[in-house]
């Protein structure tokens, strides 16, 4: 499934490949169950690429069509601690023939508590081949300075844990707002995830956020529902649900005012 990011211009800032298993028998898995278990398994690095191979074959689905949309893939820490890991993602990019840059892959800084000079290498190959990198669920778990000035990535997503008390909890409104400067400092990009209602979108353009993620815009969808989403998006862009009430409400008037000056002149 694929879920958007967008900017709060409404433009279109890539989507999410994100996994979903519906079993024969249990329905809906939830994804922090299953990837819970390829993870103590070691069949992680066998679901990544899974993954890979079925969002790169969509992103050259997409640009086939003209939607020139980059897409993001969760990579784990033992995937960027598997020898060839880079070279494998760079040849499986040739052979769908999608360029680099249209290709994001999300970490956590978990990456770099275990053998953080293999994994510097590896991502250090990465980048070097063109591949964006995305610090995810940042603020959680082992977050730190010293981490994030030791990847190298070019957008950070600031977790919903935050995000979701954003607009009552003065404490979390003030952790994004040092975390969105942080970023800003050291050149990054940032996203908010888990992003649901107008107000927390609203908070969030205010605070300088530059794109966001979450219900609000939309949920993840199957490639066809994701491909009518960005087909019907155009060059206009997303519109919050607000904004499209407002502008309908305001074309209404309009309309309401010309049938009444018609009637006038009549």
């Amino acid at each position: 499934h694929y879920q958007p990011k967008v900017r709060f211009d409404g433009q279109v800032a890539g989507l999410e490949a994100l996994v979903r298993w519906v079993h024969p028998e249990r329905g809906r898995v939830p994804p922090d169950d299953f990837i819970a278990i390829a993870e103590s398994s070691g069949l992680m690095p066998h679901l990544t690429e899974y993954v890979l191979e079925m969002a790169l074959a969509q992103v050259a689905r997409w640009r086939s069509q003209g939607l020139m949309v980059p897409v993001a893939v969760n990579v784990s820490p033992r995937d960027v601690h598997t020898p060839g890991f880079a070279g494998a993602v760079a040849a499986r990019l040739a052979r769908h023939g999608v360029p680099a840059g249209s290709l994001q892959l999300e970490i956590t800084e978990h990456v770099l508590l275990e053998d953080p000079q293999r994994a510097a290498d590896t991502l250090a190959g990465l980048t070097g081949h063109g591949v964006k990198m995305s610090l995810d669920d940042f603020g959680t778990g082992y977050s730190s300075l010293v981490h994030l000035r030791r990847l190298p990535v070019s957008e950070l997503k600031i977790d919903r844990s935050f995000v979701a008390r954003l607009a009552v909890d003065t404490e979390d409104g003030e952790i994004v707002r040092c975390t969105v400067d942080l970023a800003h400092s050291l050149g990054l990009l940032v996203v908010a995830e888990g992003v649901e209602d107008d107000e927390t979108w609203e908070r969030l353009r205010d605070l300088g956020c530059d794109a966001v993620q979450g219900w609000l815009v939309a949920a993840a969808m199957p490639p066809h529902e994701a491909t009518a989403w960005l087909l019907a998006r155009g060059e206009r862009g997303w519109q919050r649900p607000a904004e499209l009430e407002a502008q309908r409400a305001r074309e209404l008037a309009v309309e309401r005012a010309r049938e009444q000056s018609g009637q006038v002149v009549q």
